[in-house]
């Protein structure tokens, strides 16, 4: 073969690659993207879970996305900063990233969208004060979402603050979706996972179905009924997938009952629960399982709209154990022997009911639940029954996470229940008026009580 046929040949072979490229790019222009909306954007959060959802972790490998950062007009210097790096991880599967700060442009066409904490100021206003903050926000969230979204779009409410309130709010202003919106749960059950797998010297991911129950920013109960161990060093050893109860290798009952209790409740004090890491790892991981499904078997804890199950009154947002399977979410109400005290019940649900009822304008005061035997402080003993056999522990400790201090820094919003004509709505404005409204009272804020353990 010639020189001069060889360059021919090499000649037709780079068009017919370069065909071939334009061919695949066009293709690659007609399938839609993942769009994903992050609100209130520019928190620390968001910084910390763009990489995730850009790695193929979450939605899969095979799935591009298209990332909106929505926040205010203030914040966009910020926001085209983070975008410039976003573009620097050169992700193939970040197909576009863009900003939006017009909220009548909010959740167009999106498929996914996360709720963030939104913007606080710092001062300290009175518990019903910030509940009722809550409204005017998640009501224009609930009507762009049913506006601009997709039909099949999931929404996701992370933070540390009145997480199932503002979950409960955005179904009652976008009840077209409902069963597609839910709280993420999984940041307490991580630090509950956390604090175990310190106690008995292992890693939090060798520690299986915790269940969280209730207030996920508020009065929780930690279950651990149903709480296992897997690759325990200990005398018994099995295949990788034998497990122990928790409970069977947990001893020391006073450590049950206080230290792991006092523990939960200074990561509630001090705000470092839902630490930006662990919020953003918790939001991925609960999108994970909504799209590819929970492990086989173990229980995932998630805030939903209650439906009666387990005793639990309907109408409000409740943490309550659940799998993931085929796309959706199943409530786990096959479950044996997780039943739940009316003592306990009442306590997890009062808060809440009052919580809606103060929103919505149809309570006025706010009364933290306080059970008839509440003189009992938090040294209280669980009564722990043992077996005749080996005497283990067979029973769990009640434990009760109360978090309400994070709120006192909360937004003020306007109260006024009235229609909003979203085309003359400016978020810059509504922002502006979060952070220019005085506060009705300057008086010190009676938080409910800390955890408890109850006999």
């Amino acid at each position: 073969m010639t020189t001069e046929m060889m360059k021919v040949i090499a000649q037709e072979n780079l068009m017919t690659h370069i065909e071939d490229e334009r061919e695949k790019e066009a293709l690659k222009q007609l399938i839609e993207p993942l769009n994903v909306w992050i609100t209130s954007a520019s928190c620390l959060p968001c910084y910390h879970l763009i990489p995730i959802l850009t790695s193929g972790e979450v939605f899969g490998m095979h799935t591009e996305i298209s990332i909106t950062l929505f926040d205010d007009e203030k914040t966009e210097e910020y926001l085209q900063i983070l975008v410039a790096e976003m573009r620097d991880l050169v992700s193939p599967l970040l197909q576009s990233v863009s900003i939006c700060t017009r909220v009548e442009e909010a959740f167009r066409q999106a498929h996914v969208i996360i709720i963030l904490d939104d913007h606080t100021d710092k001062e300290v206003h009175t518990l019903e004060d910030c509940i009722r903050s809550r409204v005017p926000l998640c009501r224009l969230y609930g009507y762009l979402i049913e506006k601009n979204a997709h039909d099949s779009v999931r929404v996701i409410v992370g933070g540390k603050t009145f997480v199932n309130l503002k979950t409960v709010l955005l179904m009652r202003y976008a009840p077209n979706i409902t069963h597609n919106i839910v709280a993420v749960a999984l940041g307490v059950e991580g630090e509950a996972k956390a604090a175990l797998a310190r106690k008995l010297k292992t890693t939090s991911s060798c520690i299986k179905d915790v269940i969280i129950w209730g207030n996920i920013s508020g009065n929780s109960y930690v279950d651990l009924r149903k709480a296992k161990i897997y690759d325990y060093e200990s005398a018994i050893w099995g295949p990788p997938h034998f497990s122990r109860p928790i409970l069977s290798l947990i001893f020391d009952s006073e450590w049950v009952n206080k230290e792991f209790v006092a523990t939960l409740e200074e990561l509630t004090a001090t705000g470092k629960q839902f630490g930006a890491i662990l919020a953003a790892h918790s939001i991925a991981t609960t999108l994970k399982y909504w799209y590819h499904g929970s492990p086989p078997g173990e229980i995932v804890s998630l805030g939903v709209l209650s439906e009666g199950q387990f005793g639990i009154p309907e109408g409000i947002v409740f943490s309550m154990p659940v799998k993931f399977e085929n796309g959706t979410w199943v409530v786990l109400t096959d479950l044996k022997d997780i039943a739940i005290s009316e003592q306990i019940m009442t306590r997890m649900t009062s808060d809440l009911i009052q919580e809606k009822l103060v929103a919505l304008g149809d309570l006025i005061h706010f009364q933290p639940y306080q059970s008839e035997t509440r003189s009992t402080k938090r040294d209280e003993k669980t009564a722990l029954s043992t077996t005749n056999d080996n005497q283990e522990i067979q029973s769990v400790s009640d434990v009760f996470v109360s978090e309400h201090k994070d709120s006192m820094n909360s937004s003020v919003l306007q109260e006024e229940e009235k229609d909003l004509i979203m085309s003359d709505v400016d978020f810059s404005d509504l922002i502006s008026e979060t952070n220019t409204k005085k506060p009705l009272s300057q008086e010190p804020v009676n938080e409910p009580e800390g955890k408890t353990v109850e006999q």
